[in-house]
């Protein structure tokens, strides 16, 4: 993993409004920062995102915490991820019945 001591030149600002970028930390912070950096994405636009990320997190860190989080990813991004890593399909969200 690379040492950065800012995320600003990779990441858009606004997908960290509330949070000062400064000062977060590529491992420390990466439960939020991997959400963060595909909340926006589209089918158009995941590969540029996801290409950002690989660069400072693993296949497996990724999915791992994409699983995880408690951001609104959408079940799109998910399935992008998997079928991406070739690994299960995961959701976000459940559809009702």
């Amino acid at each position: 993993m690379k040492k950065l001591s800012n995320i600003t030149s990779i990441f858009p600002k606004h997908l960290f409004w509330d949070v000062d970028m400064g000062k977060l930390d590529i491992n420390r912070d990466k439960d939020l920062i991997i959400p963060r950096a595909l909340y926006m994405t589209t089918a158009e636009s995941f590969d540029t995102d996801i290409v950002k990320l690989e660069s400072l997190y693993t296949h497996e860190q990724i999915v791992q915490e994409l699983k995880l989080t408690k951001e609104k990813i959408s079940n799109e991004v998910c399935k992008l991820v998997a079928d991406r890593y070739e690994v299960p399909l995961f959701a976000r969200f459940q559809k009702k019945a």
